[in-house]
């Protein structure tokens, strides 16, 4: 059975329904994203923490390297005043003297604004403008779809979806409990949005008239097929790319990707101040009696940044921050294009045994 044609293929301008989670920190390179595109994909850019002049790069390494749909991602979240960011960083302190490491100065604030970021959106225009852990202005929105850009936001409840598709979206994600990465909840506590992507998907999908692409957990064709059964019009899938040759992830987590189990997951706001669901490790361990007082999102993420360096250069994965499903069984590591040719052929055998 050949793959089928979908709203979302109609949408975007790609060959198959199946989107590469947009992953930020340098995980979603834009050698990823090409290689996804290239494949018939649709290959993400996951821009959030990076500056302005470099995600111009990193769009015009893209566009550079293909012709097809590409999707650029964001956090519509403006970070708060960062409070006492050397008390949050004391509490690291007992790691970085079995490492070695000085006591640094409190991080900054970013020198750049959401707005800032926005406005690369603006002058860059991408095929497709995708975000996160809240929604930009109503006149974004507009003025990117009237140039032809396709905007999609993330939602956790049917309530978010709906308040998106009054935004303007042209399609909605939503993002079941067992994603990766930040909890995308952005109208009530984060714990009201850890629904299964089995539960959420469907009942999204009946309250929006908008395309839904399903997103948690999905790491195969079985999780492609399934989603299109829910009625979703597409899957985006994060972790099954963390592996890949062409991820920009430390090979540490890589190998903690594909050594982990369904067991390995936790959402905590240890990693950045803002809950998410990440491979369980010292670092985690270390902050979990001590989470009320963490940095705020994203400063704690920038208090342990020399932490998560050093730890990237040694190797070790217990102090750096993996972000992760929970389907880490299903993980694999051959290349991204490829990796799309196999959750093709997958799926179309799934839906070809469905329908015998």
């Amino acid at each position: 059975m050949a793959f089928p044609d979908t709203p979302l293929t109609r949408l975007l301008g790609v060959r198959y329904p199946i989107v590469a989670a947009p992953m930020a920190g340098g995980t979603s390179t834009p050698a990823l994203a090409v290689a996804v595109s290239e494949a018939g994909a649709l290959g993400s850019l996951g821009l959030a923490y990076t500056p302005p002049d470099a995600m111009r790069e990193a769009i015009a390494a893209v566009r550079g390297g293909t012709e097809k749909p590409f999707n650029v991602n964001l956090f519509a979240f403006e970070a708060p005043a960062p409070g006492d960011l050397a008390a949050a960083s004391e509490l690291l302190d007992g790691l970085r003297a079995e490492l070695g490491l000085p006591h640094p100065e409190p991080p900054a604030r970013p020198p750049f604004t959401l707005a800032d970021t926005y406005e690369v959106v603006r002058e860059t225009r991408p095929p497709v403008f995708s975000f996160t852990l809240g929604h930009p202005p109503a006149s974004l929105v507009a003025d990117l779809r009237e140039h032809g850009t396709r905007v999609l936001g993330t939602a956790t409840t049917v309530a978010e979806a709906q308040a998106l598709e009054a935004l303007g979206v042209d399609a909605v994600v939503a993002q079941g409990s067992e994603a990766g990465g930040h909890r995308g909840t952005f109208a009530g506590p984060f714990e009201s949005g850890l629904i299964g992507t089995l539960a959420l998907v469907p009942q999204v999908v009946d309250a929006v008239s908008v395309p839904v692409v399903a997103s948690g957990g999905i790491m195969d064709g079985r999780g492609i097929a399934a989603a299109l059964a829910l009625g979703a019009a597409g899957a985006q899938l994060g972790t099954a790319f963390l592996a890949t040759p062409e991820s920009g992830a430390p090979d540490a987590h890589k190998h903690a990707v594909l050594e982990g189990t369904e067991e390995s997951t936790v959402v905590t706001p240890a990693f950045t101040g803002r809950h998410a669901r990440g491979v369980r490790n010292r670092l985690v361990r270390e902050l979990e009696d001590k989470l009320d007082r963490l940095a705020p999102f994203p400063f704690q993420a920038l208090v342990a940044a020399d932490i998560r360096a050093e730890a990237a250069r040694r190797g070790d994965p217990e102090l750096l921050t993996m972000l992760a499903g929970q389907g880490l069984r299903l993980a694999r590591a051959e290349p991204a294009g490829e990796l799309v040719a196999t959750l093709v052929r997958e799926t179309e055998q799934v839906l070809a045994a469905i329908g015998d």
